[in-house]
């Protein structure tokens, strides 16, 4: 079994804009290469909206070098960017951008979820693009709930959506520009499950509700990272309480990381050639 590398929990909610109250549970500022090729992952734990006409969300911004992925669980968010995507993502979708060269994108609840109100909940993950890719043309996939595949773990109501890579037989909804696995799981109380994976590949669980046992041995609470080994292939997780969680697992870029705010790229030099290009206009217009 693979081992666990380590355990992180961080109960301090933050807002993003004014529209996504999230817990920071991992970020390449302090993880570095060991959770490559992912970057980072928000999560918006369930919180209660009240009606309004307001818009509310986060405005225009720029992306360069990666790709978001925005895992709809309650609520309704409609995106717009300089590429031309857009939509609206509801419970069960998922929002795959590129940003690749360069985007400005913009984030809002949907009219008709800020007008009627509700719970909120989402993740946004940020994946990495290997150096060959990061200036790739920006793209958006809108996957809606229909088009990820569900697989059945037991007879009793757990289950996997396999919304990138490949689970078994079953092949992810989503395309990658590197190998990348997104398993987004509930399990029921009181059930276990061996999960098998790459060797090699980072390995990240994200507990987002309830509690499980790892590997027989380890209690992990909500929300939590737990990081296992590139060794082996196999973990289980059993139960304790109903729960929600993402198997992550990508093959590392092993390649050079230099963040500054929306900009991801391998060197100082990229970043400044980022922050020029955005400042020229060179992402395109909203």
């Amino acid at each position: 079994m693979k081992k666990i590398v380590g355990i992180y929990q961080n109960k301090h909610m933050h807002w993003v804009g004014d529209g996504f109250p999230v817990y920071n549970l991992f970020s390449y500022d302090h993880l570095g290469q060991s959770i490559s090729p992912f970057l980072l992952l928000d999560y918006a734990a369930p919180y209660r909206f009240k009606p309004t006409t307001a818009q509310h969300g986060v405005g225009t911004h720029p992306h360069r070098g990666f790709e978001t992925v925005t895992i709809a669980y309650q609520g309704e968010v409609t995106h717009k960017d300089s590429a031309g995507g857009g939509g609206t993502i509801k419970a069960g979708d998922v929002q795959w951008m590129t940003a690749g060269g360069g985007i400005l994108h913009q984030e809002f609840h949907s009219p008709a979820f800020a007008e009627q109100g509700g719970l909120f909940e989402m993740v946004q993950l940020w994946v990495n693009l290997p150096a060959h890719s990061k200036m790739t043309p920006a793209k958006y996939q809108a996957i809606d709930a229909a088009q990820i595949q569900r697989i059945a773990l037991d007879d009793v109501g757990s289950e996997l959506r396999v919304i990138a890579g490949q689970y078994q037989d079953t092949q992810g909804a989503a395309t990658t520009f590197s190998p990348v696995n997104v398993w987004d799981g509930t399990i029921v109380e009181g059930q276990q499950h061996h999960f098998y994976v790459t060797e090699g590949h980072t390995t990240l669980l994200v507990l987002l509700a309830g509690e499980v046992t790892l590997n027989e041995v380890q209690q992990i609470q909500s929300p939590s990272l737990v990081v296992l080994s590139r060794e082996e292939i196999d973990f289980s997780i059993k139960a304790e309480q109903d729960s929600k969680f993402l198997v992550l697992t990508g093959q590392p870029l092993n390649e050079p990381i230099e963040g500054y705010g929306p900009f991801v790229m391998n060197s100082k030099t990229e970043i400044a050639e980022a922050i020029h290009d955005f400042n020229s206009g060179k992402f395109g217009v909203m």
